[in-house]
């Protein structure tokens, strides 16, 4: 097992730069998800950790070993690819087998791991069918086995749920979360999808056209982004954003909207004095921090509902406040009909502030 530093890494095809200037510090034994939308650069920094790709520029470390001239075969890597890359004539058992032999494993110590690796993810009763006969979950449970025997010091995973469905992709998330934990291996996992990096990883490295915006927690990610396309590219629905003017009424510093006038927290003031660099900014709130009812009620702001979609346990209202759309998240029992009146409230101590155009953060 090994930590992964990467160092001022960039690469470029031909004049594209794909990575600019990254840096991130991955400790041993740690779930690192590198998020981000096609494009960003995720896969090229997952390439060039494996060695299929030259790095441009930087550094890459495992552990203190510099890693940028060894070819992939000398980096005690796994890779889990989105297509499984099965020998399609071999079975299970020989496909999860495969790097062993390659190596001259011993006959005994291959059918321990392999049936080892096949008791965690629970295939043992598969070893003996070909690809053709399995599920889509099954072939890549059989394509992580393969990567498991090799006890590799570092796992890489480019999008390799990305094509199951909702129902396959949710129940994966928990096996490969759980798997990590029970390897202790440091993992990095790459996808577009923020909420399989929300719901495994325990620290994100949010990327965008090459740029790492942000690297933390998922809760540093989710409740103090640093800018606004951290903010609403994470979470689901997406962040509301409306945009304010920040006005002075006798020392109070207050949100101004067509639709509303609210003054902010002490705390909140306090920061935008040290960092206000105009009247202009957005004004960012989730779904579930926006209170919605059908009768008015102190501190309500009139809204309209504009439509309203039952998800199950809960609705979401999408709502117009004096002509800005404000999505909802609210309890599957909210009765507003389409173009009726409803009322909202912002919870304020929970609200972002961005500077606009930049879309840095205040608060």
């Amino acid at each position: 097992m090994a930590s992964v530093r990467i160092a001022n890494v960039w690469k470029y095809y031909g004049k594209t730069v794909a990575v600019k200037d990254l840096n991130i510090d991955c400790p041993d034994g740690q779930f690192l998800s590198v998020l981000g939308p096609s494009g960003c650069g995720k896969s090229s920094t997952l390439r060039m950790l494996a060695g299929l790709e030259h790095i441009s520029a930087g550094d890459i470390y495992f552990g203190e070993r510099r890693v940028n001239d060894l070819p992939p075969k000398a980096r005690d890597i796994a890779m889990v690819f989105e297509n499984y890359a099965l020998y399609p004539h071999k079975t299970v058992f020989e496909n999860i087998a495969n790097p062993l032999r390659l190596r001259g494993t011993d006959g005994a110590t291959i059918e321990r791991k392999v049936r080892a690796a096949a008791k965690m993810l629970e295939i043992e009763h598969l070893l003996d069918r070909k690809p053709v006969e399995l599920s889509g979950g099954q072939k890549q449970r059989t394509a992580i086995g393969r990567a498991i025997v090799r006890e590799p010091q570092l796992f890489l995973f480019d999008e390799p749920i990305a094509h199951l469905d909702a129902k396959l992709r949710a129940h994966m998330r928990g096996e490969l979360k759980l798997m990590q934990r029970r390897l202790g291996t440091t993992m990095i996992y790459v996808t577009h999808d923020q909420l399989e990096a929300m719901s495994m990883a325990d620290r994100i490295a949010v990327m965008h056209e090459g740029v790492l915006q942000q690297f933390g927690t998922p809760q540093e990610i989710y409740n103090q982004p640093v800018n606004e396309w951290v903010a609403g590219f994470v979470g689901e629905p997406p962040m509301n954003f409306l945009d304010v003017e920040v006005v002075d009424e006798d020392g109070r510093l207050c949100l101004v909207h067509p639709g509303f006038r609210v003054a902010v927290t002490a705390a909140q003031q306090a920061l935008l004095r040290q960092r206000l660099s105009g009247r202009e900014a957005r004004m960012g709130i989730r779904p579930d921090e926006v209170r919605i009812a059908t009768a008015t009620f102190p501190g309500a702001l009139e809204a309209r509902v504009r439509v309203s979609e039952p998800l199950g346990g809960d609705m979401l209202v999408d709502a117009e406040l004096a002509g800005s759309r404000l999505l909802v998240k609210t309890r599957p029992d909210f009765t507003g009909g389409m173009g009726a009146p409803c009322w909202v409230a912002f919870d304020v101590e929970r609200w972002h502030l961005f500077e606009k155009p930049s879309g840095v953060a205040y608060f």
